[in-house]
């Protein structure tokens, strides 16, 4: 499911950057942005843990309370927002552009990425 979301080249994008867990923060770069279109909730992530498990950095619209953490794809794809809106990728963002301690400071400061 998460194929239909995501382009060749993210998709090589985090085999190429591999797992991160023993990695900090300023070496761990943002592959893909998925952002709620009708509502709150961007999601940067940042490592493909399986076919369906991701991690990301996520912000629900509460900039205090975002974290780093799994999300399902298959879940997040199904999800239907406001007017029936669909999670959508923003297709500007291009992979290892923002590093996540870059975004982490970002969001935490109230900024928008």
């Amino acid at each position: 499911m998460a194929m239909k979301i995501f382009t060749k080249a993210i998709i090589n994008a985090f085999k190429k950057q591999g797992k991160t867990g023993s990695k900090s923060m300023k070496d761990i770069y943002i592959i893909c942005k998925l952002f709620n279109p009708g509502g709150a909730g961007t999601w940067y992530l940042y490592e493909q843990e399986d076919e369906d498990i991701f991690w990301a950095f996520v912000n629900l619209g509460d900039s205090v309370m975002s974290e780093c953490g799994t999300v399902s794809m298959s879940e997040l794809l199904a999800f239907r927002g406001a007017w029936g809106l669909k999670i959508e990728r923003d297709k500007f963002f291009e992979p290892f552009s923002m590093t996540l301690e870059e975004v982490y400071n970002k969001v935490k400061a109230g900024q928008h990425v």
